[in-house]
């Protein structure tokens, strides 16, 4: 009756998750994909970026060592070297998501614009499949704002940046979340003037102090903020001109946007098959079910998080649904995230505000700042700290600001999971010197109650006077 078991629309983290596990445990599947293998996240999102702020580092290193000693120097950048960089790097990963690997699993990879042509039909071309489950892994799309004039001006996205391969004279940002930092920070070390200009406070689904730090550090690297909305934008030979909405210009030789993502169905055929779906995306259950029950939707498609890890999760858990008939809900109480600006900024469960906002005055925090850690002072590096947020017994939240705060973050990942324990965590030999024993002390502190209290202190002055 079918072609296939699976039918997987969509070769990003989740899709190539959700077919490549199928396929492994001997499901038909067949893999749809009409772009780059890979999907953003390899091609024009989190392997690129992480590529070019690791030259801005090492340019910043250049001009930041008169603290240890080391004369500082104007670095000479190669924005064309730098470019080289970036595609090598997503070169070198590209073979792992590659159309040859995904067969070489077993899948049957078929290149080319899916269309829902029923409930449990596609079309790719001229030719036509079916399968009792069908994955819609489709991603999502840089959102472009209804601002006049902005339609007749060239713009970077995180789709086309990475294709520059000259510096940008003066980089104007509009938006200031996760992509706005990351890019706006790394295009100034590498010697561009960068302006960013956004309504709202950065990052607001992170810990206010935490993201205090960082844009401290942007600041200093001299990215310039402008609080206020865009009204107006047009260009001409010399470059591009923002307006407020309070009448200020800002002048630039490019514009990126970095103002979130967006939808576009169009032609994919979600009414044939039955699929509901909205401004916010594919409408799910927690299963990620749409409203086909034969039909899933994963990753930024649908409302909910977008972050490669969160694809990738829930396309683990389709290979459970459908390989092995185990029903999975997605579960983010315990989902980590990372800003990748220096200094970075990790989350994990509840920030401080929303775990008070939830439970009252019942929420104990324990902070250790980096000030005060060995390792961070030997490398000249004291800003941020280690922040744990605690409800009862329960571990529920915690931020990490930070070097190395996304590596830092894992241990506090896997308390709030209930895969691992405060006490665990603050019993743990940890290596010295290390940023980690900053989240041992707060560990060990959040449990101090329990090691130093009126009945230990009896138990152990009865030991002292039994041995007398």
């Amino acid at each position: 009756m079918y072609t296939h078991d699976l039918i997987v629309i969509g070769a990003g983290a989740g899709g190539l998750t959700a077919a490549g596990g199928c396929a492994r445990l001997g499901l038909r599947v067949a893999l749809i994909e009409r772009s780059a293998m890979g999907g953003d996240c390899l091609n024009t999102g989190c392997v690129p970026s992480k590529a070019l702020i690791a030259a801005a580092a090492r340019a910043h290193a250049l001009r930041s060592g008169a603290a240890l000693g080391i004369a500082a120097v104007e670095p000479a950048v190669d924005f064309a070297a730098v470019h080289a960089h970036v595609h090598r790097a997503i070169a070198a990963i590209a073979p792992v998501d590659s159309a040859e690997h995904m067969t070489e699993l077993g899948c049957e990879v078929i290149r080319g614009d899916a269309v829902l042509t029923g409930r449990a039909a596609v079309a790719v071309g001229d030719r036509k499949i079916s399968a009792p489950r069908i994955v819609l892994a489709v991603g999502s799309r840089p959102q472009i704002p209804n601002i006049e004039g902005l339609a007749d001006v060239p713009l970077l996205t995180n789709e086309n940046v990475f294709a520059l391969d000259t510096l940008p004279r003066h980089l104007l940002v509009v938006g200031n979340g996760p992509i706005g930092l990351e890019l706006a920070q790394a295009f100034r070390r590498l010697g561009a003037e960068v302006t960013v200009a956004a309504p709202g406070g950065a990052l607001p689904k992170d810990d206010a102090e935490a993201v205090a730090v960082a844009l401290d550090s942007l600041a200093n690297d001299g990215v310039n903020f402008i609080r206020g909305e865009v009204s107006h934008a047009a260009s001409d030979a010399t470059g591009v001109t923002l307006t407020l909405k309070g009448g200020e210009t800002l002048s630039g030789s490019h514009v990126l946007l970095a103002t979130g993502r967006s939808h576009d169905f169009a032609g994919l055929g979600l009414d044939a098959a039955g699929v509901q779906h909205d401004a916010d995306g594919i409408v799910v259950d927690a299963r990620r079910r749409t409203s086909n029950p034969r039909i899933y939707a994963i990753g930024d498609c649908r409302p909910g998080p977008h972050f490669t890890h969160v694809s990738g999760y829930e396309g683990a858990n389709i290979v459970l649904e459908v390989g092995l008939g185990l029903p999975t809900k997605a579960d983010y109480s315990a989902l980590p995230w990372v800003t990748y600006t220096d200094p970075e900024v990790a989350q994990v469960g509840l920030t401080e505000v929303a775990a008070r906002k939830r439970h009252g005055d019942t929420v104990r925090v324990w902070r250790e700042d980096f000030a005060d850690n060995d390792r961070a002072i030997a490398e000249g590096d004291t800003r941020g700290f280690v922040k744990l947020v605690k409800h009862g017994r329960k571990l529920v939240g915690a931020t990490i600001v930070g070097a190395g705060a996304g590596d830092l973050i894992l241990p506090a990942a896997m308390i709030v999971a209930g895969k691992s324990s405060l006490f665990g965590l603050a019993s743990l030999i940890v290596p010295y010197p290390n940023r980690s024993e900053n989240l041992k002390k707060a560990a060990f502190a959040s449990q101090d109650a329990l090691v130093f209290n009126r009945f230990t202190r009896g138990w152990a002055q009865l030991l002292a006077r039994l041995r007398r």
